[in-house]
């Protein structure tokens, strides 16, 4: 679902995973045509970040217990 919404509306996604200062960044860029596609290439690409960092920090937890 992430993903998609990274896509459609790459601005509003960096919200959902905290970061608001890239995501009013994003908004700008989208609001132009030319700055659309970076913008959803730099959104599917924090997400993925976002990702990883959980899982190593969910692994981290693990080995912890």
């Amino acid at each position: 679902m992430r993903l998609i919404l990274a896509i459609l509306l790459p601005w509003l996604q960096f919200f959902t995973i905290g970061r608001p200062f890239a995501g009013i960044i994003c908004l700008v860029l989208q609001l132009t045509l030319i700055g659309w596609l970076p913008a959803a290439i730099w959104s599917v690409y924090a997400l993925s970040q976002y990702s990883t960092d959980r899982k190593i920090e969910q692994a981290s937890r693990n080995r912890r217990l």
